[in-house]
């Protein structure tokens, strides 16, 4: 049998002008294994299976990337991975969160939120990335409001080093600020929760874009007994016509292929 790809079902991120697949490759697997809320544990794969795992990415119609200065040496591991194919890619990396020695620690001011985006150019081995997330630590409207991080990367984004940003966020309100004021919000949603919905509906209404995380609920939806919960996740997701794609964060290529062929299915279902 063929496998289904989502070439055909790429989609316009909100008014970024960005054109995205609806699933995206999360990439914290490919640089941490420390303090990751997966149900299994896993070991980081060498470069020649993470090459692998980003061409078969591409061959199945993914061009979508997620990665961020928390995800250990997630971006300086894509860098040469993404050389010669970087027109390919939209990449999302974030702002906000540093992980070190096992811990989170958070820092939302002006001058580290330049710095570390002029650091994920350098490790990504770009001259821009398309879309930045503040890495929320669940305070998102004090952060929107009060440390200066979104202003900073308005700026970054006039001086062309960042094509959009947003907010990856906790909170219904701080999705709805992060909207109005920026391209785009990362929200979770999935079969357990779904309190952020608030935030897709604004999106839809105002013409901004939304990407969804733990839409699987970190793998933790696979162990739910009875009919397929990766497909009923997919189908719940994709029936909000807010949400431009998911990102899930598997280093498995026939777990990547399952999921490519579940949300071709359900998207062609839904247009017929």
């Amino acid at each position: 049998m063929m496998t289904s790809t989502l070439h055909d079902f790429h989609r316009l991120l909100g008014g970024t002008g960005l054109s995205v697949s609806p699933l995206g490759l999360g990439t914290v697997k490919l640089g941490r294994d420390q303090g990751v809320k997966y149900p299994s544990g896993f070991s980081i794969p060498d470069d020649n299976q993470a090459g692998h795992l980003l061409s078969l990415a591409r061959d199945l119609g993914i061009n979508l990337i997620d990665t961020a200065p928390a995800y250990g040496v997630s971006e300086e591991r894509l860098g040469p991975l993404l050389a010669g194919q970087r027109e390919e890619w939209v990449i999302v990396s974030k702002v906000g969160e540093e992980f070190s020695n096992g811990q989170s620690h958070f820092d939302f001011s002006p001058a580290h939120t330049r710095l570390s985006v002029e650091r994920s150019l350098t490790r990504l081995r770009t001259d821009r990335i398309e879309l930045v997330l503040v890495h929320s630590d669940g305070n998102d409207l004090d952060i929107l409001r009060n440390s200066g991080v979104y202003e900073t990367l308005a700026e970054l984004k006039r001086e062309g080093k960042i094509l959009a940003y947003g907010l990856s966020g906790k909170t219904v309100e701080g999705g709805l600020l992060a909207l109005e004021q920026g391209d785009c919000a990362m929200v979770t949603y999935n079969l357990n929760e779904q309190a952020e919905r608030p935030v897709m509906d604004y999106a839809l209404a105002h013409g901004k874009g939304i990407l969804v995380k733990k839409a699987l609920a970190s793998g933790h939806a696979c162990l739910r007994p009875g009919d397929d919960p990766v497909r009923l996740s997919f189908e719940q997701l994709f029936a909000h016509r807010g949400v431009a794609a998911a990102i899930v964060g598997t280093i498995n290529p026939k777990h990547l292929s399952d999921n490519v062929q579940t949300v071709a299915s359900v998207l062609a279902a839904q247009q017929q």
